[in-house]
């Protein structure tokens, strides 16, 4: 039904089979697309060994988006191999410890600099790379968000961060529409994975969602948040752009404070 047979898309951000973007790409070619992996420097090894995980292995192409160059090259890369792109998963942030972990008002502005390229201008950078390819068919393209909406403690330049993509992804979307070119952003919650491990309030963020998201939540469960990105990838979602989708159990739409979730609410009940 999604009609992911035969499609061409391109996934950063796999570091390890841990992650959201590697268990996008393993349902993208469970699917029947066919899927290329992007990776820089010495982690490309570790994307190396996941990509050959993969049920169908795959290759992995050289990315830093922080460096245009290879923004250039990997477009060419994909003209040669495909000539057009389906879609595109942006699953990339990086941060120096300076700009994050109770750092905020001491970050030095080359760290805080860091993480707002990679983590959001480096979406611009992606999509406007490769929007020849995708404009040719009307491609998608999707960025994983975590919630920017309020402040949580240690999330730091990283939140600053995330507030700042969700923008870029706005106006991706007014200048990309009339290519036919989707953009939009899955605000998922907190998952245990290379990035989340970087957070140093990351439990204290995980316990305080599995006590009161409405849905509940599961932060082992990264497998589940592969749905929201292959609905944004596919022809469900061709009215869709500009959106962030969130897949949070809920979180986002109650603000309950610490101590007012689910449990407790079960308990006033009765």
């Amino acid at each position: 039904m999604l009609g992911f047979a035969g499609r061409r898309y391109l996934v950063t951000g796999v570091l390890n089979d841990d992650s959201i973007a590697w268990h996008t790409a393993k349902a993208l070619q469970e699917a029947g697309a066919e899927v290329l992996l992007t990776g820089f420097g010495r982690t490309r090894r570790i994307t190396e060994a996941a990509a050959a995980g993969l049920p169908h292995p795959t290759d992995v192409l050289e990315l830093d988006v922080t460096r245009p160059d290879d923004l250039t090259r990997l477009a060419k890369e994909l003209e040669v191999r495909w000539g057009a792109v389906d879609g595109v998963l942006h699953a990339i942030a990086a941060a120096p410890q300076s700009a994050l972990s109770g750092n905020f008002l001491t970050t030095p502005v080359e760290s805080a600099t860091h993480a707002l390229h990679t983590a959001a201008v480096s979406l611009h950078g992606l999509t406007a790379a490769l929007a020849p390819l995708l404009a040719r068919k009307r491609g998608s393209v999707v960025g994983l968000d975590f919630d920017s909406t309020g402040a949580w403690p240690g999330y730091d330049w990283m939140g600053v961060s995330k507030a700042a993509l969700g923008a870029v992804c706005r106006y991706l979307a007014l200048y990309l529409g009339d290519s036919g070119i989707r953009v939009n952003l899955v605000a998922a919650g907190p998952v245990e994975t290379v990035a989340g491990s970087a957070i140093s309030t990351f439990d204290a963020i995980a316990d305080r969602w599995e006590q009161e998201a409405p849905l509940g939540w599961d932060r082992a469960d990264v497998q589940r948040l592969t749905g929201p990105v292959l609905f944004l990838l596919s022809d469900l979602a061709a009215a869709v752009t500009g959106e962030i989708v969130h897949a949070d159990g809920g979180m986002h739409a109650v603000r309950m404070g610490v101590g007012g979730g689910r449990t407790s609410g079960k308990e006033t009940a009765r």
